[in-house]
């Protein structure tokens, strides 16, 4: 089940019944703090993958259209190696460094496309800003305790979640099949629905961040914190691609 409404973060994710067969499991002793999980190394973990990310972005985006290949490697790569890390538990770094690179040519070929249309120049990093400061405010706003995260919120966001991804598929059939939905072209119920999922996005994050405490709190091991780290990367890159596809949208609607 997924408590937090991401899939890379599910209740299993904390759980020892999946692990006992690890090297590392052995060795981990809850009384020992430098074995157990931790706010600071799971931010650490995260901003490993943030500069791997953001790296492997700017190398690309420089480099097209003569890149488009890595592009296309990294869409393919960074959903193969994301399906890896989530269905097999892994907490293996390098796959997750792996993963953090290849997400990192993707959205930086995605981004060059945006920005070469006229109009658009400059709205990566507009995205970026926005992404980093929803991630700032969500932060705060879950560490003054404003967000309650129960059962019944994470029902809700979760369901939303499914239905995004939904809407996302039926989007993609459209596309190869000759029609198009309302939700993701420009326009007021374009603009709407992206609005709707970035805020979804901004509360996958405030889940996360419970998640992560829940995790600390009941003493996991440290090599979690990659797993963790991995966790929340995939709903910041999903919320700096809705916050990209929002302000396309709404530059188009003009």
């Amino acid at each position: 089940m997924m408590r937090s409404g991401n899939p890379a973060l599910s209740d299993e994710t904390f759980s020892s019944s999946g692990y006992q067969d690890k090297p590392w499991w052995d060795g981990f002793d809850l009384a020992d703090e430098s074995t157990t999980m931790s706010i600071e190394g799971t931010a650490e973990k995260t901003g490993i993958l943030l500069v791997i990310t953001v790296l492997t972005a700017l190398f690309t985006a420089f480099s097209m259209p003569e890149s488009t290949l890595l592009m296309a490697l990294g869409y393919l790569g960074g959903f193969i190696t994301a399906m890896v890390v989530i269905f097999s538990r892994s907490t293996n770094p390098v796959l997750i460094c792996l993963y953090a690179a290849f997400e990192g040519m993707a959205l930086g070929g995605m981004t060059w496309y945006f920005e070469s249309i006229p109009g658009l120049e400059g709205i990566g990093i507009v995205a970026a800003l926005l992404t980093f400061g929803i991630l700032g405010v969500m932060l705060t706003i879950y560490r003054m305790g404003l967000i309650h995260w129960d059962e019944n919120t994470r029902i809700a966001i979760t369901s939303a979640v499914v239905g995004i991804l939904v809407i996302y598929i039926v989007s993609i059939i459209g596309s190869f099949a000759g029609f198009s939905l309302p939700f993701m072209e420009p326009g007021p119920w374009g603009i709407a629905f992206s609005l709707f999922v970035v805020g979804i996005a901004s509360f996958c994050l405030a889940a996360d961040f419970d998640f992560i405490e829940r995790g600390v709190l009941s003493g996991s091991p440290k090599e979690l914190e990659w797993r963790a780290a991995f966790g929340l990367m995939v709903t910041l890159i999903w919320l700096y691609v809705e916050i990209l596809r929002l302000l396309a949208i709404i530059a188009a609607s003009k």
